[in-house]
């Protein structure tokens, strides 16, 4: 069975509506990432979906609570320093796993794809496990 879930709506909003945000677009060294980007004033550049040309592809879910932290960092900023970076995904999760702490709640997938080891999905939430995981081949969900 194959399902597929999607919405449309051509407006270019972010995952949370009432933040200004850009288009999927190229952007980075040479345009190799494509993404949205957050243009919320001090989250600017941020993003929670985008993929580069070099393999690598982040998603990034909010971790509902009761009550955010102003002052935390901004989880957009995972997402593009991933896309930025040269670092693997398992690396990438267990650094962030160290600084997770600093942001609300938040669930990160970060992925390398195509290489010697196959495609490799790696999965870290800062309100969870305090270490990042290698997921499995086949079907994963976030429940937010």
């Amino acid at each position: 069975m194959c399902i597929i879930f999607f919405k449309f709506d051509p407006r270019p909003v972010s995952k949370n509506a009432y933040r200004p945000s850009k288009l999927a677009d190229f952007w980075g060294n040479n345009n190799e990432i494509l993404s949205g980007l957050d243009m919320e004033e001090g989250k600017e550049g941020g993003s929670w979906l985008g993929i580069s040309k070099k393999g690598k592809l982040a998603a990034l879910t909010n971790y509902m609570q009761p009550k955010l932290d102003k002052d935390a960092k901004g989880r957009g900023e995972l997402v593009t320093h991933f896309l930025t970076t040269e670092v693997d995904s398992f690396s990438y999760l267990k650094k962030i796993s160290t600084e997770g702490h600093l942001y609300n709640g938040f669930n990160l997938i970060a992925a390398d794809l195509n290489t010697n080891k196959g495609d490799v999905f790696c999965y870290y939430g800062n309100r969870g496990e305090h270490d990042p995981i290698v997921l499995s081949p086949g079907k994963s969900v976030i429940f937010i």
